[in-house]
């Protein structure tokens, strides 16, 4: 394990220099500064469209057996279950390094650093990108192992996204071993670096299409049950993914286009907006798509999903112009539409928060995981 240790710290060592260094090129010809973004305002959770939500008291979560709209804060304290306790078997964490080389679904690209991209003159929903290319990528890839797993079974587990994530797997700790939620294993998969149009992390995270679960089905399963020594579950009510932004759309993507592969999803100020690149016509909004068109004039899918978005979560009006790169408006749509197609779905709006504010995911995080495994078996583990 200290091999693969010393690999990822190496690369990363080397991508902070790569970057760096990016930082004092030139901006490509004919290719725009990224825009900076303004400061978002702060949304009134009873905003005339804004879907209907309990206001819970200051510093408390919504039940993990409850369906529906809530409102906490402004206060956000840290769950003791997102904190190391006395007496609670700690799990395993396994580490390891993939290279684009090895990859036949992401060879690898990137934007020119300090460049975005310029609207379409005929559809301001379109981004012109002209500064990605193909580039190389190493993605760390981090497995919590529960204290409870039992050799040569299959376990359920968790998939996130923009590993590693150290709160979730301190969090499963306490979780698994208060009977809460089953024995799992959780699966935290680095980005292949970059944000938004153009990069690899936009390409994995923003493309509408069951091309990520795909690449995870297939080249990452198989190297977490090699080098963690694990058996992981087939079935999708045992199989659950997470992120916020666009790791959270993400989230969602993969069991939308492969539900038989997930049932359940759990996001943090998803990415429900215009991000997608390339434009792709079957879904021209990207992910603001789900609340569009998707999620309502579809069949009901089986997902069980929770979301959250901050009060002060991102508006981002860019270069596009689109009117759909609004956070909050993009999450409450997503209540609205759930709701009416019928399905479980817990939606969490945060006073006195961020983007994937990290105090608003220490204190809900316990109960979302909650939520999320709701009717999945819980066997008694084996302290």
């Amino acid at each position: 394990m200290s091999r693969f240790l010393n690999i990822a710290i190496f690369t990363s060592l080397l991508a902070s220099l790569l970057l760096a260094k990016g930082q004092t090129t030139p901006p490509a010809p004919n290719a725009a500064a990224r825009p900076v973004r303004p400061t978002p305002p702060t949304r009134d959770p009873s905003t005339p469209g804004y879907v209907t939500a309990k206001d819970l008291p200051d510093g408390t979560n919504a039940p993990p057996i409850a369906d529906g709209n809530f409102i906490i804060g402004p206060t956000h304290n840290p769950a003791p279950e997102t904190t190391v306790q006395d007496g609670v078997p700690q799990g395993t964490v396994y580490t390891f390094t993939m290279e684009s080389t090895d990859s036949k679904i992401y060879p690898g690209i990137a934007r020119e650093p300090n460049t975005f991209g310029t609207a379409d003159p005929n559809d301001p929903a379109k981004l012109i990108v002209t500064t990605s290319h193909p580039a190389p990528y190493a993605r760390r890839v981090t497995v919590y192992v529960p204290n409870q797993y039992v050799p040569g079974t299959a376990a359920p587990f968790i998939v996130g996204a923009d590993g590693p994530d150290p709160l979730l797997f301190q969090t499963l700790d306490n979780l698994i071993a208060q009977h809460r939620i089953p024995a799992m294993v959780g699966i935290s998969i680095g980005n292949g670096s970059g944000d938004a149009q153009g990069s690899e992390r936009g390409l994995e995270y923003d493309t509408m299409s069951g091309l990520y679960a795909e690449f995870v089905e297939k080249e990452v399963l198989p190297r977490v049950e090699k080098e963690a020594n694990v058996k992981l579950t087939k079935d999708p009510e045992g199989r659950a993914t997470m992120g916020g932004s666009s790791g959270g759309s993400c989230a969602l993507i993969m069991a939308w286009y492969h539900p038989e592969l997930y049932h359940r999803v759990l996001t943090y100020s998803g990415t429900y907006v215009n991000q997608q690149w390339p434009s792709n016509p079957q879904t021209p909004h990207g992910a603001w798509e789900f609340h569009e068109h998707l999620i309502p004039e579809s069949p009901v899918k089986p997902i069980r999903l929770w979301m959250e978005v901050g009060d002060r979560d991102l508006l981002n009006p860019n270069v596009m112009k689109d009117n759909m790169h609004d956070w909050v408006v993009a999450n409450e749509n997503m209540a609205k539409v759930l709701a009416a197609k019928g399905y479980h779905y817990q939606f969490v709006f945060a006073r006195n928060a961020g983007h994937t504010d990290r105090t608003v995911k220490q204190q809900t995080l316990p109960e979302a995981l909650e939520y999320v495994w709701q009717g999945y078996p819980i066997t008694s583990p084996k302290n």
